[in-house]
């Protein structure tokens, strides 16, 4: 009898240690099969800047063919109009007016985010993902009093969770004209260091400010050819993504297409009929073309979640306008501009592709915005969020998948370039708390921050608080559009709903006092 118990208790012990590594090996399997993750961020793209939101004059078949192929949102929204405000959302999976980020930061901005922050790179990084940042990272580098660009540039989007940067400091449009990877700018020698108020040795283009703000690192500069940069990140992405074959890799991609200045590779200049607003836009799509064919030769096209959005809406710049006379609306028939308050300026393209998870060829309203990324990666990959992590972020991966049976976010709040005209969304409405956009306001055309009522003259469009080019006297204090009615906000309906006024302006102080925020998913 003892002998045979013992038996037992062995085949017992066996059949638990055989069960048990069934588990880990399928444990693993399931860790090894987590979908590689792309997200191209491109720079000013507008809601009608692509043949698949609607533009007739550019050409974008690589763009065209990740729609048909996947799934395309129509009501997707950058939780802020400005650059950087909005990467910061993206990144944070938090509104950046609750830090009071408004404007786009530039030559001696510190890093905006903090390093003890939840992050969607460190999210993915805790899952076992090789991480990287490659394009404009306009978000900030160090932590000094004194940002010394000769300096190691530390902390910077390595002490965020990604593994790698290569890319633009600020943006493409200001200085400093370097790359910089991981922590140095690349090529920048100690006995000709950055200067602060010295010309700086680079190319003038139409839209690129400040030449004079910083000078000196020659070699460095010699590195940085605007008209090179769109081919120079795409070949870093490229090479970035063929080293990624034993674990699965997140590629934060943010192009600095199409921002001005316009600077595409000759090749594709003259090829749009959008002037060099378009062509900017084609050189965007052979960048895309150039991602999608690298992941079909590495044979990781069926395992990748591929992801392409905007930062925020197009522009009515010195480009843009050249754009528009030739016919070519960057936001469709939207309202507005980057940098407002209004549809055009936050209502943005947002495409998914992952073969054989997302159905191809479909198409969504579900009210999604950029923040979303966050908690979106996080269910992905399992990783659980805390309470007070990424409170602004809801999971949209059932809205990718089309599995949700019901909406999942209700409502969002927008911040434009200016506090006072801060926006939030609700439903079918759209509350902006102040007259205009909240954008800018230049009255001339040809002038780079063209604009705001100002420009409706140019640029044809209607709006019930302005005639003539100016604000009506008479106009109610601040606005209020039914969003689904009235897409284009053509009708301000403020003073017919005070009691739908007063709820949504009690839910926007409500939000940004509040330090938490509810998570559905």
């Amino acid at each position: 009898m003892k002998l045979l118990d013992l038996i037992k208790k062995l085949s017992y012990c066996i059949m638990l240690i055989v069960i048990l590594l069934g588990y880990f090996k399928t444990q693993g399997a399931e860790k090894a099969d987590n979908p590689n993750v792309i997200i191209i961020n491109v720079d000013d793209l507008g809601y009608g800047d692509t043949g698949a939101y609607g533009a007739t004059h550019v050409k974008t078949p690589a763009i065209d063919m990740l729609a048909s192929e996947g799934r395309m949102f129509t009501d997707a929204h950058s939780a802020s109009a400005v650059c950087s405000p909005s990467r910061f959302a993206l990144i944070t999976g938090q509104y950046p007016a609750r830090i009071d980020l408004y404007e786009p930061i530039f030559l001696k901005s510190t890093l905006v985010i903090d390093t003890a922050q939840i992050t969607i790179a460190k999210v993915m990084k805790s899952a076992g993902y090789k991480t990287a940042a490659i394009g404009k990272w306009h978000l900030g580098f160090t932590n000094d009093s004194v940002m010394d660009w000769n300096k190691e540039l530390k902390p910077g989007p390595l002490e965020l969770g990604f593994d790698y940067y290569f890319g633009v400091p600020i943006l493409n449009s200001h200085p400093p004209f370097v790359y910089v990877e991981n922590h140095h700018v690349v090529g920048l020698t100690p006995d000709d260091p950055l200067v602060y108020g010295k010309h700086a040795e680079t190319c003038w283009f139409p839209e690129k400010f400040e030449l004079d703000a910083i000078g000196g690192g020659r070699a460095a500069h010699a590195l940085y050819d605007d008209r090179a940069v769109g081919t120079t990140l795409k070949e870093k992405a490229v090479n970035w993504i063929k080293k990624q074959k034993d674990k699965p890799f997140f590629l934060y991609l943010a192009t600095t297409n199409i921002h001005h200045p316009f600077t595409p590779a000759p090749r594709f200049m003259g090829t749009s009929d959008a002037g060099r607003y378009g062509d900017f836009i084609h050189e965007l799509d052979w960048i895309v073309s150039e991602i999608e064919k690298t992941l079909d030769e590495e044979g990781l096209t069926e395992n990748t979640l591929l992801i392409f959005t905007s930062d925020n809406g197009g522009m009515l710049n010195q480009g843009g306008q050249d754009a528009w006379k030739k016919g070519h609306k960057m936001n469709g028939d939207l309202l507005g501009f980057k940098f407002d308050a209004w549809e055009g300026g936050h209502r943005i393209p947002f495409i998914a592709r992952w073969p054989g998870k997302i159905q191809p060829e479909s198409k969504t309203d579900e009210l999604l915005c950029n923040v979303d990324l966050l908690a979106t990666m996080a269910a992905l990959v399992g990783y659980p969020l805390k309470d007070d992590e990424a409170i602004d972020s809801y999971n949209m991966l059932p809205a990718l998948l089309n599995t949700n049976k019901k909406p999942i976010r209700d409502g969002m709040v927008i911040s434009p370039s200016q506090k006072k005209n801060i926006a939030i969304r609700k439903g079918k409405w759209m509350y902006i708390s102040a007259q205009g956009g909240g954008g800018f306001e230049a009255s001339n055309v040809g002038e780079h921050m063209f604009g705001g009522p100002a420009a409706f003259p140019f640029t044809g469009e209607e709006n019930s608080d302005i005639q003539n080019g100016s604000i009506k006297p008479d106009a109610p204090p601040a606005q209020l559009y039914d969003i689904i009615a009235d897409p284009y906000e053509k009708e301000n309906i403020y003073n017919e709903h005070p009691e739908i006024v007063r709820e949504l302006k009690e839910q926007l102080e409500e939000v940004l006092a509040s330090e938490k925020a509810r998570r559905k998913q």
